[in-house]
């Protein structure tokens, strides 16, 4: 959407090479973007992932192939690998992973291959494209300890931190604001928990918020929803922290399952089994017909929060 950062400045760039630009404007539903693309022959296209899962969709039901889209790129919340294969598998486009903020102006990272990843095979390739990428010029980011603030932590890939970043179009303050919007030493503190490696490769875990506190040890709310939705009768996934009686918080998959589809919250649940440890399997499953989305397509986990985080304390109660 053009009030989105504009349009992750997308208009600016199709402006500078000389390029068409195809706007959907309302028309964000799967079938709408299949016509649009096919009719317009579009080569690249841009958005979130509940936009793509409904053009998945839409294109297994109309039977198009979507021949024209070379590449297409994801952002505003973590590309689920079910999805990357999908569009490398069924529709032979590149999928390429990208993170920002309207508070970095927007673009943060993109995730393209480096010249010693060429000779990887498709899955070794996958497994870099699940990252958020690295920074373009002028943008540098660093993972604090969230114990000892600015205290800068390992980047070898697997140590999870605060992100933030720093650069000459990053926010300084926000408006109608006297305070900095950065920390002591002149970084913006994103939300945000991620990896970087030693390739500058970021990778987002979860928002900071979203995170889940099951009895002292953290619990990936993104990790949880890109197993759900690697389940072939699952169309959209979120999970959020409910209270517990006994562990504060603990995991809830609100899930919307495919037409005709006769899964069950046990059959969902034993799905899990082999893919994270057995605490971190979420306590329950609530099947719905819709998840709340914000107007650029991103759950509205807060919604989903009020509806349900206290659902495990009335199952408690009896």
């Amino acid at each position: 959407p053009m009030f989105h950062v504009n349009a992750w400045g997308t208009p600016y760039a199709a402006a500078m090479v000389g390029c068409t630009l195809v706007l959907p404007g309302p028309g964000l539903d799967g079938a709408s973007l299949v016509n649009l693309i096919d009719n317009y022959q579009v080569s690249v296209a841009l958005g979130v992932p509940t936009i793509w899962q409904g053009l998945i969709a839409a294109a297994n039901q109309s039977g198009s192939k979507l021949e024209s889209l070379k590449r297409n790129v994801v952002g505003g919340s973590a590309c689920p690998p079910a999805m990357l294969r999908a569009f490398k598998e069924q529709f032979n486009c590149e999928t390429i992973h990208a993170w920002g903020m309207t508070e970095i102006s927007p673009l943060g990272t993109a995730n393209q291959l480096k010249t010693k990843h060429l000779h990887l095979s498709d899955e070794e390739k996958l497994q870099i494209r699940l990252s958020q990428g690295r920074p373009p010029f002028g943008v540098d980011l660093r993972l604090t300890d969230a114990e000892k603030g600015t205290h800068e932590i390992e980047r070898d890939g697997q140590t999870t931190g605060n992100l933030q970043v720093k650069g000459h179009w990053v926010i300084s303050h926000y408006f109608g604001k006297e305070e900095s919007a950065l920390t002591a030493d002149g970084w913006f503190d994103t939300g945000d928990i991620a990896t970087l490696d030693q390739d500058g490769f970021m990778k987002l875990s979860d928002r900071s918020k979203d995170l889940i506190k099951s009895g002292g040890e953290w619990i990936s709310s993104v990790e949880l929803e890109n197993i759900a939705m690697g389940h072939p009768e699952i169309a959209m996934a979120a999970v959020i922290a409910a209270q517990h009686p006994k562990w504060d918080e603990r995991p809830v998959l609100i899930a919307i399952k495919k037409p005709d589809s006769q899964l069950s919250e046990t059959d969902l649940l034993e799905y899990y089994a082999d893919k994270v440890a057995k605490w971190q399997i979420p306590d329950r499953v609530v099947f719905v017909d819709a998840i709340p989305l914000s107007g650029t397509g991103k759950m509205l986990k807060k919604d989903l929060r009020e509806l349900y985080g206290t659902i495990l304390l009335e199952q408690a109660a009896g």
